[in-house]
């Protein structure tokens, strides 16, 4: 998870479709704004571009007319991410909220190499730090049956990302290259390092636990 800025003021068609019977909180340019703010990323696992969309009410509504049509609490989430966390999480990180500094709360990391899990390790004992790691646990290691099945296919596609990101970084750091192709590689790892990127959180845990490495790249964490 990264941090995301939600675009303001909320939609006026919101507060119309609250006081309607049936109102629709995917009114007017909802759907679009969202999908911009958040990358067209799942907030949760960071995959891009899902193929099954759910506009995911960040603290679960129950109900509650105000939470449901509240701007800030509509999120862009994958079905998968969706269905797991469901509404048995109402205390997680907001990862819209810059001071909540999600990226330094949680290390998100995966060895390399098949069958290998995800690894989510809290970097402080905050209630909400706790149940977003075992959220994220969840997401890409599984639950049920078939949640499990899931989760391996989103971990295939993260392991995907993660080697292609590497063989830029082995390049850029190879002697058999001119400027000009470390140019490019360069391009290449700052395009893996936006917040814009398939699973950005993975990749840049590995660029923090390697001083060379964190000492080149950090600086184009935006």
């Amino acid at each position: 998870m990264v941090y995301f800025e939600k675009s303001q003021p909320a939609p006026d068609c919101l507060e119309t479709e609250k006081e309607k019977a049936s109102g629709d909180y995917k009114c007017g340019d909802v759907l679009d704004r969202i999908k911009t703010d958040f990358k067209n990323k799942c907030y949760i696992c960071g995959y891009k571009e899902p193929v099954t969309i759910n506009i995911e009410h960040f603290r679960p509504h129950k109900g509650n007319n105000d939470l449901k049509f509240q701007w800030e609490n509509l999120f862009w989430s994958c079905s998968h991410c969706n269905n797991t966390k469901l509404d048995n999480y109402d205390d997680i990180i907001d990862c819209t909220d810059l001071n909540e500094d999600i990226e330094n709360r949680l290390k998100i990391t995966m060895k390399p190499f098949p069958k290998e899990t995800v690894t989510i390790e809290p970097l402080d004992q905050n209630q909400s730090t706790l149940s977003t790691a075992k959220l994220l646990n969840s997401v890409f290691n599984g639950t049920t049956k078939l949640k499990t099945i899931e989760a391996s296919n989103l971990r295939n596609k993260i392991l995907e990302d993660i080697r292609d990101f590497q063989k830029y970084l082995f390049n850029y750091y190879s002697d058999g290259f001119d400027d000009d192709d470390k140019a490019n590689f360069l391009a290449h790892i700052k395009r893996h390092l936006k917040k814009s990127s398939n699973f950005t959180a993975f990749k840049r845990w590995i660029i923090r636990e390697n001083e060379v490495m964190k000492a080149d790249f950090e600086q184009y964490f935006d």
